[in-house]
């Protein structure tokens, strides 16, 4: 919960300084590539359970692969 609130307010600061300045503007490209990276880690999530799902993986991979995946997340 904690995760999601620190990026929230992420958020919410590079909203505030917007592309005013050099700073806005690093800020929203980083905001922009931290998007994207949680995005992946988000369609590796749903692979993930739907590949747990189908019977492809077994249960100690799946919790494994799962860790691993929130490990490198700020959302998840």
């Amino acid at each position: 919960m904690n995760k999601n609130y620190l990026f929230i307010g992420v958020l919410l600061i590079l909203g505030v300084t917007g592309c005013s300045s050099k700073a806005g503007n690093i800020g929203l490209g980083a905001g922009a590539a931290g998007a994207a990276y949680e995005y992946s880690n988000k369609r590796a999530l749903e692979q993930l359970d739907k590949d747990y799902r189908e019977g492809k993986i077994t249960k100690d991979e799946y919790d494994r692969r799962r860790r691993e995946i929130e490990g490198r997340s700020i959302v998840y």
